[in-house]
């Protein structure tokens, strides 16, 4: 396991934790990214703004990231880009299908005890590990 990374893993994890946790705190929102994206997309009055502005810091923290550390870039995922592009839609599709993401019930529903939370989460993690099997083991990915 050359890319086990315990420390980097959990100062991750404890930043979005905290990032959440603040946002849920100071303005009553929850932090999932597929809501947050698609009040951009069919913005409400008054929402678009700190939507808006939330993903620009993603994107932002990305960037900066990216000039301060580049090998945290550097990933073993050896695929091409239409399978790549085809299984973005399927997360995306997912995510709809869903009515949420990993961010939003994985990492705020499941910390509120939202069984509905849990349940997605579960549903997300078995539907990824199974993807996983069935494209390296079944089909020789």
């Amino acid at each position: 396991m050359s890319n086990f990374t315990p420390l980097a893993s959990l100062a991750g994890g404890i930043l979005i934790g905290l990032s959440a946790s603040a946002l849920l705190l100071l303005d009553g929102k929850i932090a999932g990214i597929s809501g947050i994206a698609a009040g951009v997309l069919h913005p409400t009055r008054g929402e678009a703004a700190w939507r808006t502005c939330f993903l620009a810091g993603l994107f932002a923290g990305g960037m900066l990231l990216r000039l301060v550390l580049p090998g945290a870039f550097t990933f073993g995922i050896v695929r091409s880009w239409p399978v790549l592009v085809l299984a973005g839609l399927l997360v995306g599709y997912g995510t709809r299908l869903g009515n949420g993401c990993t961010s939003g019930h994985g990492v705020c529903g499941v910390s509120r005890l939202s069984i509905r939370s849990i349940v997605a989460t579960a549903t997300f993690i078995t539907a990824g590990a199974l993807t996983v099997f069935i494209v390296n083991h079944l089909l020789k990915g």
